[in-house]
Formats: C-alpha cells, sequence, structure tokens
C-alpha cells in the first residue's frame, strides 16, 4: 500500500480500549459484507470488481477512448452523480489544472447533464460550435430528467451537425446490460454500448466503464488505476482493526459519531482534488444518511477555505470531525523566488519550496484544530498518479460499506432521493402523477 492512514491526532477523543471494545461490531460487519448477509447484498460487485471485471469489455473502453480522441475535439459526458462524479473527480486530479484549456489535449472533456440549467446548455453549445464533438451517455434506466434532457439537447446537435448515421457513430452509451429505454435506443440505433454492472450501484460505480471511459480518453492509464484499487483490494482483507487501515477508519467515525461529532469535514490540500471531495459525499452522505442516522459529510478546500470555513471549523459547534486528505509528493513544485527587497515580508521563506509552505500550513492546521476541540485523522497519497487515486478510491468504498452496517443500516440503498423525483414529476405534470399535483400545487399557493 502507498496511502497511509493517520490517525494519531484523535488520541485526544478516542481511547484505545474503545477499538478493542468495537471490534466484534466490525467483524460482524465484515461478515455482512464479505458474505452477502447484510441488507443491500444484490449490489457488492464493488467489493471484488478491482479483480473481477470484464476485461474484453476493458479492452473495448481502452479502444474507444482512442477512436474519441482522433474523431473529437470535445466529447461531452451526460450523467448525474456517480455517473460523473468518480470521473470529472480522477480527471481533475490525473491531469494538468488547466486541462481543457491546454492546446495540446487531444480531446477536451465537458460534462453536461448533472443540473437543470438552460444557461449552462447554451454555454456548452455555443462553446462547442463548430468543433467536432462525440457524447458518452451514462445513465442506467435512460429517464433520469437531468441527463435525459441534457441527452436530447445534445443528441439533437449531432444529428443536425453529422446526419443520423454520423450522429450514431458518435454516440458512446454507457447503461443497462437488458433493460430500459437507454438500452433499447442504444440497440435500435447501434451505438457503442458499455455496462452499469447491475451488482454496482453509482456511487461506485467509477471503477466501471460509468468512470473508466471518460477517464481513459483523457490520457489516463486506467490499467494502473485498476492496479492501484486492486492494491487496496488485497490490503483491506483483514478485519482485525490493527491490520485494515479502511476499516479503522469506519470504526473510529462511529465511535466519535456516539460522542456527538455528527459531521465530518473533508479537507484536501490541492485544488485538483476537490472532485474527490465531491464524490466522497455522494458515497458517504447517499449511503449513510438514513433512518435519521448518520454522520453528514461536508468538505473544504484548503487553505482557500481557511479564510472563510476556517473560523467556523475553529471556533464553532464541537460537532465536528475532520478527515484531511494529503498529497505527499505533487507532482511538480516551485521555489519561492528571492528579491533584494522584502516588502511583502516572506524573505524567511526563500529557501523553501511551495509545497513545503503548503505541509507545513496542514500541519498547523491540524494541531490547531485539533486544539480546539476537532478530532482529525489523515489520509496519507504519495503520488499524484492513477496507481494510488486507485487505492485511495477503494479506502472510501470499502470504508463506507462497513460504516454503513456498523450504523446498523443498508448502505446500498437511496430510497430518500426518490421522494423529490415524485414531487417533480408530479409538479412537472408527467403521467401518472396527476392527484399528487393536485395536492402539491394546492399545498403551493
Amino acid at each position: 500500500m502507498t496511502i497511509k492512514f493517520d490517525y494519531k491526532n484523535v488520541e485526544n477523543f478516542v481511547g484505545s480500549h474503545e477499538l478493542s471494545e468495537i471490534q466484534a461490531m466490525v467483524k460482524t460487519a465484515d461478515s455482512q459484507l464479505r458474505n452477502g448477509t447484510g441488507s443491500g447484498s444484490d449490489y457488492l460487485g464493488w467489493v471484488n470488481l478491482p479483480t473481477d471485471y470484464d476485461k474484453e469489455e476493458f479492452t473495448r473502453i481502452k479502444e474507444a477512448a482512442k477512436k474519441i480522441q482522433d474523431q473529437s475535439e470535445i466529447l461531452v459526458v451526460i450523467g448525474i452523480g456517480g455517473s460523473y462524479l468518480g470521473a470529472k473527480a480522477a480527471i481533475d486530479f490525473l491531469n494538468h489544472s488547466f486541462y481543457n484549456e491546454q492546446s495540446e489535449t487531444k480531446t477536451k472533456i465537458y460534462f453536461a447533464g448533472n443540473s437543470i440549467s438552460s444557461s449552462y446548455l447554451n454555454d456548452l453549445i455555443h462553446l462547442i460550435g463548430d468543433k467536432d464533438f462525440s457524447v458518452n451517455v451514462i445513465s442506467k434506466s435512460g429517464t433520469t430528467t437531468e441527463p435525459a434532457l441534457a441527452f436530447r439537447v445534445f443528441k439533437e446537435l449531432l444529428i443536425k451537425k453529422y446526419g443520423e448515421e454520423g450522429a450514431n457513430s458518435r454516440i458512446y452509451s454507457t447503461t443497462d446490460a437488458n433493460r430500459g429505454a437507454l438500452y433499447e435506443e442504444t440497440v435500435a440505433k447501434n451505438w457503442e454500448r458499455f455496462v452499469v454492472p447491475d451488482s454496482v450501484g453509482g456511487r461506485f460505480s467509477v471503477l466501471t466503464a460509468v468512470g473508466l471511459l471518460p477517464i481513459a480518453v483523457s490520457g489516463v492509464d486506467i490499467e494502473r488505476l485498476m492496479d492501484g484499487a486492486q492494491s487496496a483490494q488485497n490490503a483491506y482483507t483483514d478485519s482485525d482493526l490493527s491490520k485494515n487501515d479502511a476499516y479503522t477508519y469506519a470504526a473510529l467515525r462511529r465511535i466519535l459519531y456516539d460522542k456527538g461529532f455528527t459531521t465530518e469535514i473533508l479537507a484536501n490540500w490541492e485544488p485538483s482534488m476537490q472532485y474527490i471531495s465531491e464524490w466522497w459525499k455522494q458515497l458517504f452522505g447517499e449511503s449513510e444518511g438514513k433512518n435519521q442516522k448518520g454522520i453528514y459529510p461536508s468538505s473544504v478546500n484548503y487553505s482557500t477555505d481557511l479564510h472563510s470555513m476556517g473560523q467556523y471549523i475553529q471556533d464553532g459547534r464541537r460537532d465536528l470531525l475532520e478527515t484531511v486528505i494529503k498529497l505527499d509528493n505533487p507532482v511538480s513544485n516551485l521555489s519561492v523566488p528571492k528579491t533584494e527587497e522584502d516588502g511583502d515580508g516572506l524573505g524567511y521563506l526563500e529557501s523553501m519550496t511551495v509545497d513545503e509552505i503548503n505541509t507545513k500550513a496542514f500541519q498547523g492546521v491540524v494541531l490547531a484544530h485539533v486544539d480546539g476541540g476537532v478530532p482529525n485523522m489523515a489520509v496519507h497519497i504519495e503520488k499524484q498518479d492513477a496507481f494510488n487515486l486507485g487505492e485511495l478510491i477503494y479506502f472510501f468504498e470499502i470504508a463506507v460499506g462497513i460504516s454503513g452496517y456498523l450504523f446498523g443500516i443498508n448502505p446500498f440503498n437511496q430510497e430518500g432521493v426518490e421522494d423529490y423525483k415524485r414531487n417533480m414529476f408530479a409538479l412537472l405534470g408527467k403521467p401518472g402523477y396527476e392527484e399528487r399535483g393536485k395536492e402539491l400545487r394546492n399545498r403551493l399557493n
């Protein structure tokens, strides 16, 4: 394992005996997860995915990525939630900070279908202009409102630009293996098709074609990404907390929750990691927030948010715990320029690199927050590469699976998100929702 988990800064909040006392619960949760005896056992395909995946499809993903790179200046990836967050996180973390702005970028990647914004869709249409583009539509059903709406827009644009046959050669569909509206249209139009496995829920799907195709188009070595996930899969098999960092992370969160720490802040120290936090928030929020239980997942981007959220974290309500993802070796570094004058007062930093300053800031913030009553854990990533990211993805996935069972809930369903959909459909006049629509309109008036 290259990533390291450091929890020495929770020692003032959690006694060593408490890990021993929760060990039996962890062993039970591990058995539920590994043996499929817990709730949601139909959605455990992600557990062994790094070693047990469709190798033929994996080859086709790489071939399709090459075709898109050769054929298109822009790839529009259409999806919402787990259908885009993992890919966006990986592309941002593993590429140049200004990936889409670089002239040498083969294919620029833009995401759509993750909001209901006419301005965003129009701006993206204008950005595409006369450029050659392709579409990767990602939806298990094909009827989720946001991506279905965006797909209508960009499918029409493809047909206008390339004709029906030309458009069909530029649409890449990632959907259910056997059923659904998008599956049926994909088969009818003979689009290149990839599968969302039945046993892998959306928020766990980044290591399937859902995430791997757009990630590969960006130029990332997806084999190394899977290698990293496989390394983590092999490392996190023992239910003994002294031998399993991911399980220890899950156990500590559960212990801290019982002490009143009900909000977890995921902090990072690199702008390229912002969407890793967004992916993590869905993974944990959608998995744990059930039955009026669960830790509320939030995130901050340091050092930026130290000048906004820093005050609350330091001195606000003491219901916060903090987990930091720290990149130990960035892909590049800078030395502080030397000047004869010291008007900015930074002369004392002239012997240091920017990353050394960043690391000292990280260390100082951790100590300040711990002194202020915020338990602090850290996940250290050795390098900014695909292997390390694969390990990190699996670390959090296996941790949330265990954590869900420690909370006594089903970590693999998301019934709560259906409530807003029913109301939206009713207010929009979708057939079958007439009575609910009448009731909601009366409430609104």
